[in-house]
Formats: C-alpha cells, sequence, structure tokens
C-alpha cells in the first residue's frame, strides 16, 4: 500500500473562502485550519466522501503543531501537522476550546 503521494494543487477553502496556494503537502486550510476528506492515503484523493473536516483539536508536537480533524458526513478521524503558514491564532484558540469553529 503506497502511503503518501505528493499533489500539489491549489484550492479554495470550502469553509472560509480563502485561497490556498498548495506545495504537494497542504492538506488543509491553513486560515481556518478546515480539511476536506478527499483521500484515503495521504494525496491519493482516492476518498469518495468529499465530505468537510472541521479541526476537533490541536496539541503541540516538538516544533510544530498536530491538528485532528474529524469528517463531518462519515466519522472519519485525520491527524495532520501543521506549517509555519498556519494561522497561530487559530490553533491557539482551538487548543483552549475544543468547541472552536474558526473562520466564518
Amino acid at each position: 500500500m503506497k502511503s503518501f503521494t505528493r499533489k500539489i494543487e491549489d484550492f479554495d477553502c470550502a469553509h472560509c473562502g480563502a485561497v490556498v496556494h498548495g506545495n504537494g503537502y497542504t492538506n488543509h486550510c491553513p486560515n481556518c485550519l478546515w480539511s476536506r476528506h478527499v483521500d484515503n492515503n495521504p494525496g491519493d484523493r482516492a476518498a469518495t466522501c468529499h465530505g468537510m473536516m472541521p479541526p476537533i483539536s490541536a496539541q503541540p508536537e516538538s516544533d510544530h503543531f498536530i491538528i485532528t480533524h474529524k469528517c463531518e458526513k462519515c466519522g472519519k478521524i485525520k491527524r495532520q501537522r501543521t506549517t509555519d503558514a498556519d494561522n497561530m491564532d487559530a490553533i491557539i484558540a482551538l487548543m483552549s476550546d475544543n468547541t472552536f469553529i474558526f473562520g466564518k
């Protein structure tokens, strides 16, 4: 089973409308931190669900954070690493309030 496929894609965030410039590792909106359930394995774009995935938690790990997303449609949970481009205010708010839904 292939575990990662690098896809360089730009997209408009379906949650907050931000224009996101992908780098091949982009898997969520850096503004509102929301994601979309499009992959079975990172980058494969093979998922048929396409549900919205709000961030439900964030935890510090080394020099970055791990955001946990949960699909609103099927319940799939995925953990994703943050990047320097991610909105630090949104990450901090997410860590302080697990009911946080940012960007809309």
